[in-house]
């Protein structure tokens, strides 16, 4: 049975920090495939200062090129309506019942979970590996998990914790790499060098469709 891991996100635009934290999952989890998947329609955040779907689509095939351990999945534009992670899954198991996925997410997001359409139930269609974030590590997850009991979790070995489908959420230490899409919007803004906060294919793609790019991210620059 294959084993892949998803990995959302509005990547608006992917960075470094994206592609770092998919192959540090892939390493850690002995996965066959990390898949990237682009949020259609991201439900909880305006589409103002947000790229095409098409353009964020493109820039993440550009990404990944080279890299046989990443992949782009698009299955999200193919729903009307908001893009909720649920109904993803629900998507890819009922697509691809043979694959094991685990669906990867920063420590942040976990503590958020309550906070999501159907969010404890998302361990029925997935293993969940949760990724360390500066201050957010083993106490504040089992706290967490401790706090809502409804996910279903149990103890199940270090950083390790079961639940009765089967299935696992797992806690992965992953290096800190402090880059956000927020701060490499500003950064173009202002005509600052780029190298190594994004693949250099990116780089390229966003400099030479300058004005289109500043148009979406920043309205009063159109």
């Amino acid at each position: 049975m294959r084993r892949v891991g998803i990995l959302g996100g509005t990547f608006n635009p992917v960075h470094i920090g994206h592609l770092r934290l998919a192959i540090e999952m892939w390493q850690a989890l002995d996965l066959d495939q990390v898949e990237l998947v682009p949020a259609a329609w991201p439900p909880h955040k305006p589409e103002r200062g947000m790229l095409d779907f098409a353009v964020r689509l493109e820039l993440l095939r550009l990404a990944v090129a080279g890299l046989p351990m990443l992949a782009v999945n698009a299955l999200e534009a193919e729903r009307p309506g908001p893009s909720y992670t649920i109904d993803t899954l629900e998507q890819l198991n009922r697509l691809r019942p043979e694959t094991e996925f685990f669906f990867l997410m920063g420590a942040g997001d976990l503590l958020n979970l309550h906070l999501w359409k159907r969010g404890f139930e998302l361990e029925r269609l997935a293993h969940l590996a949760v990724a360390t974030r500066d201050h957010l590590g083993e106490a504040e997850v089992s706290a967490y998990i401790a706090a809502h009991p409804a996910m279903g979790f149990t103890p199940d070995g270090p950083r390790r914790w079961a639940a009765p489908s089967g299935r696992c959420l797992t806690l992965v230490d992953i290096p800190r790499l402090d880059i956000s899409a927020s701060f490499i919007r500003e950064r173009f803004r202002h005509g600052a060098n780029l190298r190594f906060l994004l693949p250099a294919s990116v780089e390229e793609a966003l400099a030479g469709n300058r004005e289109v790019v500043l148009s979406a991210w920043f309205k009063e620059f159109s």
